[in-house]
């Protein structure tokens, strides 16, 4: 049950008259409604008291009756026991009444629910008061509800203010005594009743008119019984308060939880923390030599560029420790990496080829809804295109953002802000991947992106990384693993 589900029961609890016990010597609800309708005539006879004829309640009948009432109580329409009016919003494109501004002008977010409002973000000018509200102004004290958009949202007011024509002000016309007491009654309940009145559909949500809020049906207990109630519904409604910040607060763990797991569970497993070790597993330095070999000879061959040496692995490079059949390498000393092409129309020759942007490419997969086509000469094939175990890394716009191409019915090329990382020998894609995913939610690709406002992740700086290289063996336990775990905290972010 959230908090203003048991707000709300306590609240029907109230109106039903099942909050605390009737006292069968209290006055009667009809004697205070008598008295309500005596002085709404006598102030409409001396002419201090002018009801909108747009306010005027239809009688109730026995279709109208929402529940049953304790034998005191009384059914009644919310315009046979207040008058209410709309404010206004003055033109926007008066400045004159926007400028040199004297009134607090009150909107829904000004709103202190359930609460006093003393503070307004805008303010109107003597012009906008005389010729949009007609110099009257609600003074401080009186009640107010929204009845657009937000539906029941009350307030008092706690200065002299207007408002705009979402809010209601609100004036009980009990006498004066039976008034006071009233107001306290309304202010809690209209909440839930409100929400009981025939809305429409508006643009942005929800709407009461003039003839749904003078029918609400309100229930009218003896003056001493609504004393009773909100005496006790101010001393409930604290304990909901406190249980709707501890709401919060677990929803918010809970909120967070799944992705602070995920996070610990990538650090345990790049830090091999996540699988055993199997002794019979070849160590990553004999793993390193075979791809040292192999990147010679395809060099050697021209299927590789030959590049300038990698920076040495400095102790500052590398970010936690390893096991010690692990190894840390440079990325770029165990895969080929190549910027994609310019997007240049007026160059650019060849062949009509799908290729991707960063933009197609999301954490873990690839998005195929807006794919377009660049021209590709035939030398450019093996340059620019994506093959199986291919890591596609984001250059810019979501820098070290990458998925891994699985795909091979279809062959696409690349633009020049991704990175295509096609690993040498034994290295397991998926493996790169999670290790990718890892550095990119500590923040250690952050602290190596280049550009002040444009981030991002340039080639020598990729290729300079430190990597943890596991035995390939391991490196494919290790995303089996990371795959079963990840499924299971995917799983919480469903479960409330």
């Amino acid at each position: 049950m959230t908090a203003q589900d048991l707000k709300n029961s306590i609240l029907q609890l109230a109106v039903q008259g099942k909050l605390v016990p009737q006292n069968p010597s209290d006055e009667p609800a009809s004697e205070l409604l008598k008295r309500i309708a005596d002085e709404r005539t006598r102030r409409m006879a001396e002419g201090t008291l002018v009801v909108d004829k747009k306010h005027t309640a239809s009688p109730i009948t026995a279709d109208d009756i929402l529940y049953d009432l304790p034998e005191n109580w009384k059914w009644t329409r919310f315009a046979d026991i207040v008058t209410f009016s709309s404010g206004k919003t003055p033109q926007r494109q008066n400045t004159a009444y926007w400028s040199n501004v004297e009134y607090p002008w009150v909107s829904i977010a000004d709103m202190q629910a359930d609460s006093l409002t003393t503070t307004t973000k805008e303010q109107i000018s003597e012009a906008a008061f005389e010729d949009c509200f007609s110099g009257k102004i609600a003074p401080a004290g009186t009640m107010i509800m929204s009845f657009k958009l937000t539906i029941g949202k009350v307030s008092i007011l706690g200065m002299d203010a207007v408002h705009n024509e979402a809010i209601i002000s609100i004036y009980p016309t009990a006498p004066v005594g039976d008034s006071r007491i009233l107001q306290k009654w309304l202010f809690k309940i209209l909440p839930l009743v409100a929400a009981t009145g025939n809305s429409k559909n508006a643009i942005k949500g929800k709407t009461l008119n003039a003839i749904s809020m003078s029918n609400l049906m309100i229930p009218v207990p003896p003056l001493a019984e609504q004393e009773r109630i909100v005496a006790k519904l101010e001393e409930l409604l604290p304990f909901v308060s406190e249980y709707d910040k501890t709401e919060k607060r677990l929803s918010a763990l809970n909120d967070e939880f799944p992705d602070k797991l995920r996070k610990s569970i990538l650090q345990q497993a790049v830090q091999g923390k996540l699988t055993e070790r199997d002794p019979s597993d070849e160590p990553a330095s004999e793993l390193l030599k075979r791809i040292q070999t192999e990147k010679a000879k395809l060099i050697t061959e021209g299927k590789i560029k030959k590049e300038k040496a990698l920076l040495p692995i400095a102790e500052d490079d590398c970010p936690f420790e390893i096991p010690g059949t692990w190894k840390w390498v440079k990325f770029g000393g165990i895969a080929d990496l190549c910027l994609g092409k310019m997007l240049d129309k007026a160059k650019n020759q060849g062949n009509l080829h799908p290729y991707l942007r960063n933009v197609n490419v999301r954490w873990g997969f690839f998005d195929f809804e807006d794919i377009l086509k660049m021209r590709f000469k035939d030398d450019e094939e093996e340059r620019y295109s994506v093959k199986y175990g291919d890591l596609v890394v984001c250059e810019g716009g979501e820098p070290g953002r990458c998925a891994v191409w699985t795909d091979v019915s279809q062959t696409f090329r690349i633009q020049k802000a991704l990175h295509r990382v096609r690993f040498i020998g034994d290295v397991d894609s998926f493996y790169a991947y999670r290790v990718f995913e890892y550095y990119a939610s500590n923040g250690y690709f952050a602290k190596r992106f280049t550009g002040e406002t444009i981030k991002h992740l340039p080639g020598e700086v990729l290729k300079n990384i430190a990597f943890p290289l596991p035995p390939i063996a391991e490196q494919k336990r290790i995303v089996v693993r990371i795959n079963e775990l990840l499924a299971i905290c995917d799983g919480l972010k469903h479960v409330r």
